[in-house]
């Protein structure tokens, strides 16, 4: 399962009940913060996130409101004694935009790795004990300078099927390791994981947009997503010309991506600081997207697979 915090919901600027972009996902044990807007340590203490154990910190972007909370939160980590690598990845432009930083930062006594995610990343191939069923891809978006989403997935393998199994002549006490996805050798024969195991079953996927517009890299990365986080910095169906000219989105180009993408559903966040209330204008979204929802601070969800 997949448990996802949306910790900010602001645009631009941080207000008293939304703090700046920032979203947290937790699985198996381990930690992804996407985005580290100003207010994001505050906001996740409110929220009963902790931040102590993130083992990677994804960076949409290179805008204020997306990292001014990064030098306190890096800072942080120092004064709670944490040993173990911090990955930040981001862009490209990385190294130059966590210069200064890392400079507000000072020293820390865990190394902070900087990395360019390729296309598509297991993690448990980078950081140890993450689900081997876990990955994390980017997405190019459309914003006013280099940016990125991301697309995180777990995925499920088949059922096992003992009576493969007893009929391959497999003991039992080898049974967890073909289900775990590893070879066994019986009587000098190979036994391989897929000889025991059925059609990999749906999966669980997440998808953060960042800043951007709308584009068909965002609706190929979210197609079937159990759930879009979704900037809707404009609320006003006639705020889509100025959505365009600075890379955002209003709400009903939000609700259109999710309709196209055919998510389960969406979670509409960073709005405008003009914007007083948000579900005033929830309707010019469900027009296109039923299943949308405006996003606060602190909401949550976990992502279950299905039988």
């Amino acid at each position: 399962m997949i448990d996802i915090t949306l910790i900010g919901t602001a645009a631009l600027m941080p207000i008293p009940q939304r703090a700046l972009t920032a979203v947290f996902l937790a699985c198996g044990g381990h930690s992804i913060l996407f985005d580290c807007g100003e207010g994001t340590q505050t906001a996740a203490r409110k929220a009963g996130v902790s931040l102590a154990r993130v083992d990677m910190i994804a960076l949409t972007h290179y805008h204020g409101d997306h990292i001014f909370g990064l030098p306190g939160l890096l800072q942080t980590l120092t004064n709670s004694e944490r040993t173990e690598p911090l990955y930040v990845t981001g862009p490209a432009g990385l190294s130059q935009a966590m210069e200064p930083v890392l400079k507000l930062t000072g020293g820390t006594p865990y190394e902070i790795i900087l990395l360019e995610i390729p296309a598509a990343l297991k993690l448990s191939e980078l950081i140890s004990g993450w689900p081997v069923e876990a990955k994390l891809s980017t997405f190019k978006t459309e914003h006013r300078v280099s940016s990125q989403g991301y697309c995180f997935e777990l995925s499920r393998a088949g059922k096992f099927q003992p009576e493969n199994a007893t009929a391959l002549g497999v003991p039992l006490r080898l049974w967890k390791v073909l289900q775990k996805g590893s070879s066994v050798e019986v009587d000098g024969k190979i036994i391989l994981p897929e000889q025991v195991m059925g059609a990999p079953r749906k999966g669980l996927k997440f998808v953060f947009t960042g800043d951007t517009a709308p584009c068909g890299s965002l609706t190929a990365a979210a197609a079937n997503a159990d759930l879009l986080i979704c900037e809707g910095t404009y609320g006003d169906n006639a705020q889509a010309e100025a959505a365009n000219e600075y890379g955002h989105m209003t709400f009903a180009q939000a609700a259109t991506t999710a309709k196209a993408a055919n998510v389960a559903q969406l979670w509409l966040a960073h709005f405008s600081q003009m914007i007083q209330n948000p579900l005033e204008y929830l309707p010019n979204a469900t027009e296109f997207f039923a299943n949308t929802i405006c996003g606060r601070d602190g909401m949550s969800t976990t992502l279950k697979f299905k039988e």
